[in-house]
């Protein structure tokens, strides 16, 4: 962490200077803002955590509710979503009081006694952490809000909820500076039935399901129709259950549970199956009792019981997948959208994946970031294209696998096609439900592949795998990716060919041109007055052991002049050394290349040290001159 940067900071470092909007932010609800963010669940929070970075931006979040979220649904977080909160400052302390997972229990009938259940394997979770070093989380999210919120509240923007406002419609005018026009209501608080018209730039729905958002936007959901219910539970029970505090996937002959601990030691979320829906319920299995959802638990659990002392929350759902067949409100590219949908006003599907509110969260970063170069002009408003077009192959992606995922779950013991089927799938699919099969295709913001071969352990368009290296200022070991701060900068990774800091070498040469020539994209969109690093977090990773780099040799782009007094940054210089070589973990061709990184955390690019044209035209695309 980074801190000082401007003069001595007693106090808590994660608290920036407030900034722009943030500095005298307006107690009431604005007629005009660039960005009113509608709903504050995953999407919605971390949109305004990373927005709260772009101070100059009026962002505004209004939620029907009168404060925040004390219990939540969702509560599976996926290693992806870790990484993402380790760039927002908190991925620590959520680990900290959550539940890990390490492994799955398997549970299937006794042969010798099919009224019975035993337990007949165990799959781990991305064992050695070969996927990812972050782990697989349960903790409820209303936390992971809360943690969101803070950050939000702390970032120079000084963004907060607006509780206790409903969104009703909205109209897109042609012209105007502000041409969303928003109807509101008051929902709860002093403003209760108060109606307000808004304006903003941009509208961002992030308000579930059932969103209005959506509605007004002309958008439908689309997909299967639900033939599966499931009784969901969180509760506090005394038990013989042998893996009570293992995730367990447990299937006997009187149908099927999902058993996840939850966080604090006591708690346990239970997913009970209730059998398929015939097509006249008319919806009416949504009103199983508590009572039938605990006697069902306790039949599929024999000979083991469960008795039930608290429940913390319960609902009865039916799975059903379904996702529009846009994320904004334009069909085509005839004009620039100016309403998107995010998490479950988009997709829907089942919760025993634990995918929604992980998806959600890519969702509300991936447009967030976006909004935020757009509306500072450092990008064209083409850009926001790029949103719906990324997002919706991934929604597609999810629904697909949790098709699969909910069948195989669904499934009775005798219809397997082998007793190890289920723990087979959950082996074979890992990469899918943990966050790290996303792969954007080309477009402004991804390039191709046709360097990749430089560079294959960072295959372009998936997220950065981090890898440990040694940060020369301190001569620590460090993970690389763990650096890359959700603060709106594109990252530029320099893989230095061998040759010795200071020689005139491919490297040398790339990363002069990057910090003097006035075809970089450093030179050419840094803004004139800011750090020098400002917009592009530049550094250079070395072959040679760290003890041979010193900073006089390396180019002064990786050595740049901050803050007020302009004192260099000594955070952008590492080498191989005491074990690490991060070019052998990654794949990276000992002739070096150079590692493009957006600001949410995915690669852009792959390019060769000598590929100075091709890297200027790359970001050409991506940046505007300032005004």
């Amino acid at each position: 962490m980074q801190f000082h940067h401007e003069g001595y900071v007693s106090g808590e470092p994660r608290v920036l200077e407030a900034a722009g909007y943030g500095i005298d932010r307006a107690a009431e609800l604005p007629e005009e803002m660039d960005v009113l963010i509608v709903g504050s669940g995953p999407a919605g929070m971390i949109a305004a955590a990373q927005l709260s970075k772009f101070p100059s931006l009026n962002v505004r979040m209004i939620e029907r509710r009168g404060g925040r979220l004390e219990l939540g649904q969702a509560d599976g977080v996926q290693a992806r979503s870790v990484e993402s909160f380790n760039a927002f400052g908190f991925a620590e302390r959520i680990i900290a009081e959550a539940y890990r997972i390490t492994e799955m229990a398997i549970w299937n009938p006794n042969p010798d006694n099919r009224d019975e259940i035993i337990r007949t394997g165990r799959t781990l979770d991305d064992e050695g952490g070969t996927i990812s070093e972050f782990p697989h989380l349960i903790v409820n999210q209303a936390r992971v809000l809360d943690y969101f919120a803070e950050v939000a509240l702390r970032s120079p923007g000084r963004i907060k909820p607006d509780y206790g406002w409903e969104f009703q419609t909205l109209t897109v005018h042609e012209e105007g500076d502000y041409p969303v026009e928003v109807k509101l209501i008051g929902s709860a608080g002093e403003q209760a039935g108060v109606e307000r018209t808004v304006r903003a730039k941009y509208v961002v729905g992030c308000d579930g399901a059932s969103s209005r958002v959506r509605k007004a936007m002309g958008r439908k959901l689309e997909g299967d129709a639900a033939n599966h219910a499931w009784g969901v539970m969180d509760v506090i029970a005394k038990t013989d259950f042998p893996d009570w505090r293992l995730k367990a996937t447990i299937h006997s002959k009187n149908g099927s549970i999902l058993h996840i601990p939850r966080e604090g030691g006591h708690l346990a979320r239970i997913y009970v199956d209730l059998g398929e829906v015939p097509l006249d319920d008319n919806h009416a299995v949504r009103s199983t009792p508590i009572e039938e959802v605990i006697r069902r638990a306790n039949e599929i659990l024999s000979p083991y019981t469960l008795d039930v002392h608290h429940v913390a929350w319960s609902s009865v759902y039916e799975v059903g997948h379904r996702v529009t067949d846009k994320f904004d409100d334009v069909d085509d590219e005839s004009r620039t959208p100016r309403v998107f949908i995010t998490g479950d006003a988009c997709h829907t599907h089942s919760a025993k994946a634990g995918q929604g509110m992980n998806v959600s969260m890519q969702d509300g970063w991936n447009i967030a970031w976006k909004l935020g170069f757009v509306l500072e002009g450092r990008s064209p408003a083409s850009l926001l294209h790029t949103y719906s077009g990324e997002r919706h192959e991934i929604a597609q992606n999810l629904i697909d696998f949790d098709k699969q995922w909910s069948s195989m779950m669904a499934k009775k013991p005798e219809e397997f096609e082998s007793p190890d089927a289920l723990e087979r799938f959950y082996e074979d699919t890992f990469e899918f439900p943990a966050g790290f099969m996303t792969q954007y295709k080309p477009s402004v913001l991804t390039a191709g592949d046709e360097h990749q071969e430089l560079a294959t352990g960072f295959p372009i368009g998936k997220r950065f795998k981090s890898a440990k290296t040694i940060k020369r200022g301190d001569n620590n070991p460090v993970h690389l990716g763990h650096l890359h701060e959700a603060d709106g900068r594109w990252r530029i990774y320099v893989f230095a060919d061998p040759a010795a800091p200071g020689a005139d070498s491919p490297a040398q040469r790339f990363g002069d041109w990057l910090g003097e020539n006035p075809a970089s994209p450093v030179v050419k969109y840094t803004p004139a007055g800011g750090d020098d690093d400002a917009w592009f977090d530049s550094k250079v990773i070395y072959q040679t052991d760290y003890t041979q780099v010193e900073f006089g040799d390396v180019p002064k782009v990786f050595w740049p002049e901050v803050g007020p007094w302009k004192v260099n940054c000594w955070e952008k210089v590492f080498a191989n050394g005491l074990g690490n070589d991060i070019f052998d973990t990654r794949g990276i061709l000992r002739d070096g290349a150079v590692v493009v990184v957006r600001p949410d955390q995915y690669v852009a690019a792959v390019m060769p040290l000598d590929a100075t044209d091709e890297f200027a035209a790359f970001f050409d695309g991506v940046f505007t001159l300032q005004g």
